[in-house]
């Protein structure tokens, strides 16, 4: 008989949710989307939308997870009114984390990969034209690309195998804690290289000469997107972690603290990087470039380069692994929770499944690159990444604040109770009107900003 788990510690619970939020978007696609909107005033601005939209987001699900004590998949069926069809959002969410992972685990793969040929030395004495050689034969190559995704997959599905409290919670605990030790290392040593003022100047003073000519609205709609999106809230991320914890502690509270431990990552990443890129004369908006061919080739001008660009991409797998479980353990509940199965045959058939899902991202860039849904130069990897990020998160958190302040749903009285039970930072119970009909409006005009940018 199947009985549901729960977490073992409240540090367990942070680093865990923690975990979820912190990827690629913290790491990689925050720095250089500073960089596109002038540095120091979008950060300034991206911090305020984050408390504006994201807190209140984030409470939102870990209340739902922790109030029905189920995944998103029937965590909503349990705490509607009767007869009403909220619950319908629940499996569709959870196919919105397969799609996550079918072209997730293929960038992991690839950044595990840049590892492997940071640690060996591949990209030593290589010039500039070289190291890009070396991201397009990776790409070209689908074998090469499917046994780096498969190394990503295997390892992060072998910790939800293990258990919640003892493979999940406590790897994610020794991965997180080694991330934040590497990313010390490494800011310690962007801090060292001749370009550190000239980058921070950039990066943590405005300048709003800079900001007037690339435009307000232009940095103002930038800053609430990143903001919306570091989060991984929408598709039950985060209510799976809120169905693990205990009521000793306010969830708004605990939302602070993961709120606050994403952006010390997001901030840091940017510490690492903007030294580096003002040191050796590179724009630091290079977009997906700068992960794959613009750092390895300022790491191959750095005295010791093989060693800090083995650190970064150790710091970057990190990064993506504990994405990668996360969302694996929210998928895995789900065929726990609905279907009553064991955990490690839940395991074992989405391993297969997600190794087959996963290969239309990997033939995109090879084998069937002339599927290019959004004209010449993209792929199959954009068209996953534009159903999830503009469609299905906005949609997500469009839902879960009707839902947790319309009658028909929850109710704001019930989703009160849930969130600020135990110690801790409350809920405003006068931000009603706010998250009734000012947060949905945010998050309309995220997805239809999105969509129009996309699609015209």
């Amino acid at each position: 008989m199947y009985k549901r788990e729960t977490l073992g510690s409240r540090l367990g619970f942070i680093l865990l949710s923690a975990g979820c939020a912190i990827g690629l978007g913290n790491v990689w696609r925050f720095p250089y989307i500073v960089g596109k909107n002038g540095g120091a005033g979008f950060v300034l601005i991206y911090l305020i939308f984050l408390i504006l939209l994201g807190l209140p987001m984030m409470t939102i699900e870990f209340s739902i997870g922790r109030g029905s004590k189920q995944s998103i998949g029937n965590g909503l069926e349990k705490l509607e009114k009767q007869g009403a069809k909220w619950h319908l959002w629940g499996p569709t969410a959870i196919v919105g984390n397969y799609i996550l992972i079918m072209f997730y685990s293929c960038i992991a793969g690839w950044i595990i990969s840049y590892f492997i040929s940071s640690l060996v030395g591949t990209f030593d004495n290589l010039d500039t034209t070289d190291i890009a050689k070396v991201f397009s034969s990776l790409t070209a190559n689908p074998l090469k690309q499917t046994i780096w995704m498969a190394v990503a997959v295997s390892i992060s599905m072998l910790v939800v195998a293990i258990g919640l409290e003892k493979g999940v919670e406590r790897i994610t605990k020794y991965i997180m804690l080694t991330l934040l030790f590497i990313m010390l290392l490494l800011t310690i040593h962007s801090l060292t290289l001749s370009g550190t003022a000239e980058g921070l100047k950039f990066y943590l003073i405005p300048n709003f000469k800079s900001m007037k000519e690339i435009g307000f609205f232009t940095i103002l709609y930038e800053a609430l997107g990143q903001a919306f999106f570091t989060l991984s809230v929408g598709i039950g991320s985060m209510a799976i972690f809120g169905s693990y914890i205990d009521d000793k502690h306010s969830l708004a509270g605990e939302s602070v603290r993961i709120i606050a431990l994403d952006t010390f990552v997001a901030i840091t990443a940017g510490i690492i990087i903007f030294p580096a890129c003002f040191s050796y004369d590179v724009a630091p908006d290079q977009g997906p470039s700068l992960l794959f061919i613009t750092l390895p080739n300022i790491f191959s001008q750095m005295k010791g380069g093989r060693i800090w660009a083995s650190l970064f991409f150790l710091f970057m797998s990190f990064a993506a692994l504990s994405t990668l479980i996360a969302v694996f353990e929210n998928i895995i509940s789900y065929w726990i929770d609905v279907k009553k199965m064991s955990r490690r045959k839940a395991c074992l058939i989405n391993y297969i499944l997600i190794l087959v899902l996963s290969l239309p991202c990997i033939l995109g860039f090879n084998i069937l690159s002339s599927i290019q849904p959004f004209g010449e130069g993209s792929n199959i990897l954009d068209l996953e990444d534009f159903i999830v990020s503009n469609i299905m998160l906005p949609l997500g958190c469009l839902l879960f604040v009707l839902f947790v302040t319309r009658k028909s749903g929850w109710g704001w009285d019930n989703f009160l109770q849930e969130a600020n039970k135990g110690e801790g930072l409350k809920f405003p119970s006068k931000a009603k009107f706010y998250v009734s009909y000012i947060v949905p409006i945010l998050i309309a005009i995220i997805m239809a900003k999105g969509i129009l940018d996309k699609l015209i």
